[in-house]
């Protein structure tokens, strides 16, 4: 099968997304699959890229770690066709989305969206963010949806929010998934030499990137609260963004900030070596579809102490692999923390246990296994008679493609100026 994945995000950078469309994609070569990966420019890129192709973007858009795609070039048209696809795999429901639509519009091929992202919680990242941008934001996403043959959802709690918000194109639970041999082993006493951190310390982690929708300032006063009571007690943060000094100043506002270490972004192996590092993961987020880092923790055996929503609820069972905080509270989040620390020194086997029973469970090559199955479902070969080739039925549906991307836009822009409920769906 010739799968085409259409990204705004791909490695070289740093994020869920690019993660998973990279594991996805090393996943299907591996089962002899080609795959032709669409993605913007990004610094730091490698210079020889099996199958990617690259679109000219805007990079650092508004101080973000994100680019931009620009209009797209008319060579894209071209290595298209050359690959000559069986399916699109479209991984945003703008920019590069639109392109993906069109793309499966004109070459008359199914268009599998994953909606990895609750879109809503980055609008801080757009001039003019407001509860209207929100909800034109939310309904835009939903209407993208409906324009697809299927819909991935990376957790059950994203699969049931997107059903709430009317979407009608049915939805798959799909994760990511682990590569857990990257994480099994690490040098973590090599990461605790680099910062200085004593072999017996406690040391509470976070990977992930230091943006303002994962909730990193309740986290870091949580976990300082934590080092000020229990002084053999470390915080490692794996990962770079603008969060980094409200996370800095959380420390030293509670005099613990010397034993805040702050390792920026790290690849593998060093990645696996700082989870490695680690005794315990610390998560606050509620912006996340799926628990990527969580899985990959795990997968490190590290228990996680996180905060109850969609993403983290599907991995951590509170009391079974570590715990998860019904409510938002730092004393309550510090508390949960330093009662693991207590279980550490007696009953963290069983802890262990379920952790590695747990990361097992988000294995990529169950998750891949998974796609696949669902991309052979769709009728890959209709629409692929000899009148699908005559121009004339070429030019229709490139003009229906332009009508549906505008058509979702103005039923967003419409819904987002009339009422909602609180699933997000218009009553207007």
């Amino acid at each position: 099968m010739n799968i085409i994945m259409m990204t705004n995000t791909y490695v070289p950078h740093v994020g869920g997304v690019a993660r998973s469309v990279e594991s996805f994609t090393r996943a299907y070569r591996d089962r002899g699959h080609r795959v032709l990966v669409v993605a913007p420019e990004f610094e730091g890129m490698p210079e020889d890229e099996e199958d990617v192709v690259r679109i000219p973007a805007i990079q650092n858009f508004n101080g973000s770690d994100f680019s931009v795609v620009l209009p797209v070039p008319g060579y894209l048209e071209r290595a298209v066709e050359r690959f000559e696809p069986d399916i699109v795999h479209s991984h945003h429901p703008f920019l590069i989305g639109s392109t993906a639509l069109r793309i499966a519009s004109a070459w008359d091929l199914p268009l599998v969206f994953t909606h990895h992202t609750m879109y809503e919680q980055y609008t801080h990242y757009v001039p003019g963010d407001s509860p209207l941008l929100k909800r034109f934001v939310v309904q835009l996403s939903t209407s993208y949806a409906d324009l697809c043959d299927r819909v991935f959802a990376p957790s059950e709690s994203i699969a049931e929010i997107l059903r709430e918000r009317g979407v009608r194109t049915p939805v798959e639970v799909v994760p990511t998934g682990v590569v857990l041999e990257r994480f099994r082993d690490g040098d973590g006493a090599a990461i605790r030499r680099r910062y200085g951190i004593p072999e017996d310390a406690f040391v509470i982690g976070h990977v992930g990137r230091l943006a303002e929708e994962k909730n990193l300032g309740f986290l870091a006063r949580s976990v300082a609260r934590v080092l000020a009571a229990e002084p053999d007690s470390h915080f490692l943060v794996v990962g770079a963004g603008p969060a980094e000094q409200e996370i800095r100043r959380a420390c030293e506002d509670r005099g613990v900030g010397a034993r805040l270490h702050l390792a920026g972004k790290l690849v593998q192996p060093s990645l696996s070596d700082a989870y490695h590092a680690m005794d315990l993961f610390a998560f606050a987020s509620r912006s996340e579809t799926q628990g990527m880092v969580l899985a990959e923790a795990m997968a490190a055996g590290l228990p996680v102490v996180a905060i109850d929503a969609p993403g983290a609820r599907e991995v951590v069972r509170d009391g079974y692999n570590g715990r998860l905080l019904t409510a938002p509270d730092e004393a309550a989040f510090a508390g949960a923390v330093r009662e693991a620390m207590t279980r550490h020194a007696a009953g963290w086997d069983d802890w262990l246990a379920a952790v590695d029973d747990t990361a097992r469970a988000y294995s990529l090559e169950a998750c891949a296994d998974r796609a696949l199955e669902i991309y052979h479902q769709l009728d890959v070969t209709e629409g692929q008679s000899d009148e699908d080739h005559d121009l004339w039925h070429t030019s229709l549906r490139r003009i229906r493609a332009e009508w549906n991307i505008l058509k979702g836009v103005a039923h967003a822009a419409g819904a987002a100026f009339g009422e909602e409920d609180e699933n997000g769906r218009s009553v207007s």
